[in-house]
């Protein structure tokens, strides 16, 4: 380097005469300058574009006519999109083309600086050109780098590049701080320093955008194609009313195995309001064939409660043959422990036979308390069916206020004790069977621990149930007790009440009445306490508001009502007012506007069929008349 560096020096501080001699004398040097360029790692061309040492020298396989000191890699960091790996500086090398000589910098200088990449560059910036570089030279440079689009030479000193891909500006980037010099001539219009930058183009950034709306496009596709791959199927449609297809749904409404779907279709068009007085007739006719299926369905759960039952009975014997075979597998375990039994066997034949009588007795309890369970809920479910063949006695029940369904409860408890004590009962008497026959005749004073411990448990359980039914059935008596005191309490001060209303309103409506004889004025006392009597009677009826709920329904009806002054019938008002509260009934407003003659009155309109009743406003009337 120092020497090719010593040579270009010598050539430019030699004059005109003696610049060709000097540039004789090193060309005519070739062995000097071929160790100085092999030196340096360069390939030793001369002028003549002749190779000066030998192809076992050089680099193997390097092609003199790219114009190159050494082919370009992609992948060569600082070249392509592959970042620089972190070592050493790489030490750029002199390039050789037809109409110029690029020098490198010095390595010791700081890089060339960048400007930010625009997103989709493919053009380049290019300052510091000679003065004398043409559009050929400067297409032979960088036509190295990649394929060239355009190139826009300015009159000055810089042009832009244009490449065909992105990669071809990272290539480009590498001739960065390379000086150009024009053939062999010094002269400072064919020398620069070239400076190689990113630039921003429209074309570039509107390449780049379509790139990017592609690929977006084609990820809300991928994206589309994903959520409906996984997407439930869509219900199928349903068709809209016609006789026709009225005619066919009543069909398959008959048959069993599309009534579902006949339902859905019946469920849509009512909802759609598609009954009116023309298809009313069809629409009943489906809702009575659809009523025929009650028949059907209460017919297959009585089969398949059945089945049930059977199924329970099959189990319950199955559990009652396999706690049989325990028992006798139990018995076998006692015979073998007693003693004349026991001791012909060895310490560990008694140790196994102890573990596989404790597992035996652990398995039968089990199973015991299992068919126990079984055997309750049977007697559960009977005590159920006996409640439920009077319903008219518990109608009866209800009807008789906190008292009578106080005692209903009372009783219903009492027969549940009742049957829980049977059932116990019989359990015991279960036991002491299965402990008859599980102990041997011959030896009745012996009997196994474990069915007296049993039996023993199950008493105690037993007692410890009757104990806790018997504080409960005594509470139900202490509150049955004050329910009843607190009946009579509130009877008698309805009473009081009443008679303190009757003496004191009546008695001073007679004594407002003048100029009547005794006789009316008994006959004016009664007939004022039969008018107040009556008055009382509708004001109860009738009642006041109850709830702010009350209060708002009553304004939207009086405003609604007061818009349509003809009046409207209770269907057209309920229709509108469940737009705003769908939880209110037509019975609702109708008792509500009936509780209110003097705001509310109901007229009958129209003539023959088209009679109907209709309710007005009459508010304002009924204000000008007090």
């Amino acid at each position: 380097m120092a020497s090719a560096a010593d040579g270009v020096g010598i050539l430019r501080s030699l004059g005109p005469e003696q610049h060709l001699s000097a540039h004789d004398h090193v060309v005519n040097d070739h062995g000097a300058w071929a160790t100085a360029m092999n030196n340096l790692g360069i390939i030793p061309m001369g002028l003549s574009r002749q190779q000066l040492v030998s192809d076992s020298i050089c680099i193997q396989g390097f092609d003199p006519g790219l114009g190159l000191l050494a082919p370009i890699n992609p992948m060569m960091g600082g070249i392509s999109l592959v970042p620089h790996p972190p070592g050493p500086p790489i030490i750029k090398e002199i390039i050789h083309c037809q109409s110029c000589t690029l020098f490198p910098q010095n390595p010791n200088l700081p890089p060339p600086s960048t400007r930010e990449r625009p997103p989709g560059c493919k053009t380049v910036f290019v300052g510091g050109l000679p003065e004398n570089a043409s559009e050929e030279i400067i297409r032979e440079v960088f036509d190295q780098c990649g394929d060239i689009i355009a190139i826009r030479k300015s009159k000055k000193n810089f042009c832009h590049i244009r490449f065909s891909e992105e990669f071809m500006v990272d290539k480009s980037l590498y001739l960065s701080g390379y000086r150009m010099r024009i053939g062999s001539s010094t002269d400072k219009k064919d020398s620069g320093r070239m400076h190689v930058d990113f630039a921003q183009a429209r074309d570039d950034l509107y390449e780049w955008e379509c790139q990017q709306r592609l690929l977006a496009r084609e990820e809300r596709h991928r994206r589309k194609i994903h959520e409906d791959f996984f997407r439930p199927p869509s219900p199928p449609p349903i068709m809209h009313f016609s006789d026709h297809e009225a005619g066919l749904l009543a069909e398959r409404l008959k048959d069993d195995h599309k009534f579902s779907e006949a339902t859905a279709v019946l469920f849509t068009w009512i909802e759609r309001g598609e009954v009116n007085r023309r298809s009313a007739n069809h629409f009943y006719s489906m809702i009575q064939s659809a009523n025929s299926h009650v028949r059907r369905l209460m017919s297959e759960k009585a089969q398949h409660e059945e089945e049930m039952e059977l199924a329970k009975e099959t189990f319950k014997n199955a559990l009652l043959a396999i706690l049989t075979q325990f028992e006798q597998i139990t018995a076998v375990f006692t015979a073998a422990s007693r003693q004349k039994a026991w001791d012909h066997f060895t310490k560990a034949q008694r140790k196994n036979i102890d573990i596989w009588r404790k597992q035996c007795e652990e398995l039968r309890n089990a199973n015991s308390e299992e068919i126990m369970g079984i055997r309750r809920e049977e007697e559960m479910e009977m005590s159920d069916d006996d409640s439920d063949e009077s319903p008219c006695k518990k109608i009866r029940r209800e009807d008789n206020g906190v008292c009578g369904q106080s005692g209903a409860s009372l009783r219903e408890e009492n027969d549940s004790l009742r049957w829980q004590l049977d059932a116990y009962r019989n359990e015991v008497e279960l036991l002491r069977k299965e402990q008859g026959k599980a102990c041997h005749p011959d030896d009745p004073e012996h009997s196994p621990n474990t069915h007296t411990h049993l039996l023993q448990q199950s008493m105690y359980n037993m007692h410890q149930q009757l104990l806790s039914l018997q504080d409960q059935l005594r509470s139900k008596e202490v509150e049955l007790e004050q329910a009843r005191n607190e009946h009579r309490y509130l009877e008698g001060e309805v009473l009081a009440l009443r008679d303190k209303m009757l003496t004191k309103g009546d008695v001073v409506a007679v004594e407002g009445t003048n100029g009547e004889t005794p006789e009316n004025v008994v006959n004016g006392y009664a007939t004022t306490l039969y008018r107040s009597r009556e008055r009382r009677s509708e004001a109860a009826m009738r009642g006041p508001l109850t709830s702010e709920r009350e209060a708002l329904l009553l304004g939207i009806i009086s405003t609604f009502l007061h818009v349509h002054p003809f009046g409207a019938n209770i269907d057209y008002l309920w229709s509108y007012i469940q737009r705003l509260d769908t939880t209110v009934s037509a019975g609702e407003l109708e008792s509500l506007m009936g509780r209110l003659p003097s705001v509310f009155r109901q007229e009958l309109s129209g003539v023959g069929a088209t009679l109907e009743k209709r309710w007005k406003f009459c508010g304002f009337q009924s204000l000008a008349s007090m």
